[in-house]
């Protein structure tokens, strides 16, 4: 029996993925639980979502990251229970039933939902895009109404078929946005030219004055500028108080015709924050400096499920990518010095800045929160960045490969239709184009 420590790291996002990797080959064993068997590379996955990439492209199995690794153990499932005075969680898997596991140190990092402030309309009739199934679902349902709108002949139920809403201006929202309006014009277009009638229509639509709102405010207008040069009618102030599976309606009683809402206007803490029976913080797990979970011994939380005040601003730190990896780090470290009896090192964030990519030739980067980009020159910042931070050489080669495709010939060669559960796609999701 070994007599290693056992740590337990709950989700394979990028704050898990971060401390497994840094303690692979080291004195502890390594139990890493998540409920797909894959890494999603989550900045990527509106292109899927928009037929730019295969879903192979922004997935990378688990198991085969930790192929020369043999104290980092994998375990497909869904955690239904934690108990921190046990030091114990109960985990539900499709193979093997129920699963009891204990730990000496537990990371809790599964991420956040998405936030659908209490609307139940919006929950019901819109979609969202945080993962790879919804990725995947958004796209078969885009190609859906293109087809469904081309043997259309009422030109008011073919307008809201090809019309397509955003909601939320930041850098999902602008992405997606932007995406679908060069997949209509630049590719469909071609292939569905006999259709005279088709037009399609892209709207993003943001409840504040404007989009990008922490950016600096020369960005924040040049973001606008390129998306509406690019064709997408773009809409501030705009707050949604309905959806419905034909329509949007705002605030100010505007409704819009559309048979697709793409929800992106926020997210919330992961439910599963719940079972560690402490009192949360704006639905996250408040955490101290260690990033060590408030009132409990030996639990750690980092990312989106994690609160942090930053710099007493009192704000936490943003669901980022690079705030979820340094943290991450600083876990695993921790955890090691405490094998050592050593002290612990605190989180200290460095900002690398921020980007968003607008479409073809367009998009906004603030590198290190000072050298403010716009336009090519971003763009080809953006398209650097996320090269190199892509997992696998053969998902950046068959990345960059499909880039170049698409740059060059104006194609994306994703356009099949796939269902996995085609009872359940024609039960929920068909029914909004009915």
């Amino acid at each position: 029996m070994s007599t290693k420590k056992r740590v337990v790291i709950i989700g394979a996002g990028f704050a898990g993925l971060k401390v497994a990797r840094m303690l692979a080959n080291k004195s502890v064993d390594v139990l890493l639980i998540d409920r797909n068997n894959y890494h999603t590379f989550t900045p990527l996955l509106y292109q899927v979502a928009t037929c730019g990439l295969d879903p192979s492209a922004v997935a990378y199995p688990i198991r085969n990251i930790f192929a020369d690794a043999p104290n980092v153990h994998f375990l497909l499932g869904d955690v239904t229970k934690i108990s921190t005075t046990e030091r114990s969680i109960t985990i539900k898997t499709n193979t093997n039933g129920d699963r009891f596991e204990t730990y000496d140190y537990l990371f809790v990092a599964a991420g956040s939902n998405v936030n659908y402030f209490g609307n139940e309309s919006v929950q019901k009739n819109s979609f969202s895009l945080r993962d790879l199934n919804d990725s995947i679902t958004i796209r078969n349902h885009i190609l859906r109404l293109f087809e469904k709108a081309a043997w259309t002949d009422n030109d008011a139920k073919r307008e809201a078929l090809m019309t397509f809403v955003v909601v939320g201006g930041g850098p999902t929202g602008l992405e997606t946005a932007g995406a679908l309006y060069e997949l209509y014009n630049n590719v469909l277009d071609a292939v569905y030219d006999k259709h005279d009638k088709m037009q399609a229509r892209v709207i993003l639509m943001e409840a504040t004055e404007n989009v990008l709102l922490p950016y600096p405010e020369k960005l924040r207008k040049s973001a606008k500028k390129q998306l509406e040069s690019l064709g997408v009618e773009v809409l501030t102030n705009a707050f949604v108080e309905e959806v419905g599976s034909d329509f949007v309606k705002l605030k100010d009683d505007t409704i819009i015709r559309t048979n697709t809402v793409v929800w992106s206007a926020g997210v919330k803490g992961n439910p599963l924050a719940e079972m560690l029976g402490i009192e949360l913080e704006r639905s996250r797990i408040p955490v101290q400096e260690t990033m060590e979970v408030v009132g409990l011994d030996n639990v750690f939380a980092a990312g989106d499920i994690a609160y942090l005040e930053q710099d007493n601003t009192g704000k936490g730190y943003p669901g980022l990518i690079p705030v979820a990896q340094q943290q991450g780090a600083v876990v695993a470290k921790n955890i090691l010095h405490d094998l050592q009896s050593e002290p612990y090192e605190t989180f200290s964030y460095f900002d690398r800045g921020s980007m968003a990519t607008i479409g073809r030739r367009r998009a906004v980067a603030w590198a290190f929160n000072k050298v403010q980009l716009t336009g090519f020159l971003a763009w080809i910042t953006w398209l650097g960045l996320h090269l190199l931070v892509l997992m696998g050489m053969r998902n950046r080669a068959q990345v960059f490969l499909n880039w170049v495709w698409n740059y060059i010939f104006y194609d994306r060669s994703v356009q099949i239709i796939v269902e996995g559960d085609r009872h359940k796609y024609q039960s929920e999701v068909l029914s909004r184009t009915n």
